[in-house]
Formats: C-alpha cells, sequence, structure tokens
C-alpha cells in the first residue's frame, strides 16, 4: 500500500509539472545549477521559484541542475534566482543571505562552494616571513575586492545624486535623465563582487531601487519626482550603510516636507540643499548622521 501511494504522489507531482508548464505563455527554458542536498532543499527550491502561470522550476537533487520554465514577458531567470537565494539557496548568480543560510535544516545546508572562505591566521605561525607574505598577499586580495566592490556601487550612488541635486535645481528634465541613468546603473551592479554585507542589502533593496528609478525617469512633473525621491532614499541609505565609502556621506533630513512627516536624503556635502523644496527652502533641513 505504501509502495502505491508513493507512486500516486509521483504521478501527481508529474501531471502537475506538466499543467504547470502548459499555462506558461511565452515559455523559455534554461537550466542553471543550484546548490542543494535533499528532496526537502527541492521542495523549498521549486516552491520559492515557482509562481502561477509565469515561472516552474524543477531541481534535480543528484545533478544540482534546475529546469527554468518561465514566461519571458513577465519575469527573468534573475529574479527566479533571486526569490531561491532568498529561501536560502546558492546558485552562481546570487548567494544566499548567511542568516537564512543559517536557518536551514541541518540536512539542507550544503557545502557552499561559491562563498568565499574566511582563511586562518593560525597557519605558518612558526615561520614568521611566509606569514608576512600571506598577510601581505591577503590584504592585497582584500584591497582589490574592495576596489571592485566599490566600482560596482559608484555607479549607482553617483547618478543618485546627480537625482538628488537636479532637484535641488528644481530641474524635472534633468532629473528624468539622471534617474534613467540610475536605472542602468542598478541593472549593471554585478551581485557576485560585492561583499556579504552589500550582497543582503542589495537582495532586499534593488527591486525598489529600480522601480522607483523608473518610476522619476518617466515623470515630468517635479513634485512626484520629489516623492518618490523620498522612497528612493530609504532603500540609498540602507544600501550606504552596507557599503564602504570612498568619503563621508552625510544623511539628511528635512522636517517640514509631505504636511511636516519629514522626509531623508544622502548628500556628499555637509551643507543643506533641500532637493525637496529647492531655492523655496534651500537650506531647510539637518545632518543626522555621517556614514563612512
Amino acid at each position: 500500500m505504501k509502495s502505491l501511494s508513493k507512486i500516486v504522489m509521483v504521478i501527481g507531482v508529474l501531471l502537475s509539472s506538466v499543467n504547470s508548464f502548459a499555462q506558461i505563455k511565452n515559455a523559455k527554458t534554461e537550466t542553471v545549477k543550484i546548490y542543494g542536498n535533499c528532496g526537502m532543499c527541492k521542495a523549498t527550491i521549486e516552491k520559492a521559484g515557482n509562481v502561477n502561470k509565469v515561472a516552474s522550476v524543477e531541481w534535480n537533487k543528484d545533478t544540482k541542475m534546475a529546469t527554468l520554465n518561465y514566461d519571458d514577458k513577465k519575469t527573468n531567470q534573475d529574479e527566479i534566482l533571486k526569490r531561491i537565494a532568498l529561501a536560502g539557496y546558492d546558485s552562481e548568480k546570487f548567494l544566499a543571505p548567511d542568516d537564512v543560510y543559517a536557518k536551514l535544516p541541518g540536512c539542507c545546508q550544503y557545502s557552499r562552494e561559491l562563498k568565499p572562505v574566511a582563511k586562518s591566521n593560525d597557519a605558518g605561525m612558526h615561520m614568521k616571513n611566509e606569514h608576512a607574505k600571506h598577510n601581505q598577499s591577503d590584504m592585497a586580495k582584500k584591497n582589490t575586492a574592495e576596489t571592485q566592490n566599490a566600482t560596482q556601487l559608484k555607479a549607482v550612488f553617483d547618478n543618485y545624486f546627480s537625482v538628488k541635486d537636479a532637484l535641488v535645481k528644481t530641474d524635472a528634465g534633468t532629473s528624468s535623465a539622471k534617474a534613467a541613468e540610475l536605472a542602468k546603473a542598478i541593472k549593471a551592479v554585478e551581485m557576485a563582487k560585492l561583499s556579504t554585507d552589500e550582497h543582503t542589502t542589495w537582495m532586499k533593496v534593488m527591486k525598489d531601487l529600480t522601480v522607483n528609478a523608473e518610476k522619476i525617469s518617466t515623470s515630468k512633473d517635479v513634485a512626484k519626482q520629489r516623492e518618490t525621491f523620498a522612497l528612493l532614499s530609504k532603500n540609498m541609505y540602507e544600501l550606504a550603510k552596507a557599503s564602504k565609502q570612498e568619503t563621508p556621506v552625510y544623511y539628511q533630513h528635512c522636517p517640514m516636507y509631505n504636511n511636516g512627516k519629514g522626509a531623508n536624503w544622502l548628500s556628499k556635502e555637509e551643507a543643506v540643499k533641500n532637493p525637496y523644496y529647492g531655492s523655496q527652502m534651500l537650506t531647510c533641513g539637518s545632518v543626522q548622521e555621517t556614514i563612512k
């Protein structure tokens, strides 16, 4: 009876999978490697990746390969892999946040082959010269990694500041153009080159950053641009806190905007230049925090 039940269950899963695939329009199929261990991993990966009539994922625990079938008019591979990463599973494009991975059941905690491993400084303790060479090498690698990280996010911050400067001048046209550049910079970020903290934060804010940058870029109404800029700035603040800044960044606050509810923004300058009111109240506001 147990064998019969298992057969019926397998057939049900297969029929469900076929039915799901059949319902997806504009279907595009791709295979990618996703790390995991067991049947429980399979269930979690597929549940995270699946979206009714939009995306279907089938993962093989032996080969670690996943077949993605999705409507390429409504989603893409990155969006599917991001959901799976947020469920705790690494792929070559997106790494799971450490805290999410740590909460996976023991049987599901696969070997994280794509995650950099911290090296011990104890080895070679009695070989001072060799130890010094390793330290120099590690420092060089660290500096290189930090440079790559800064390069990855530099265009994002630079274009954000350009949007802010345009709003200070109440220049809706320039703000729209710079927001379009910001949207491009966001999409160009290579997540694999981000630090662990940056990666985790980026996974959380990337979607909202993109939506709000594109919303500003398609608007010619400076008042609406400013409303969206307030939302954009919340996510940029989180990103600034998680990333290395070449120079200090000032988190500033206008208490009067939005009917006295206030709004914040980031600035490269300590002197307040209010993007929500421009010349009407240029210096209205104060520095709340200096991020270094």
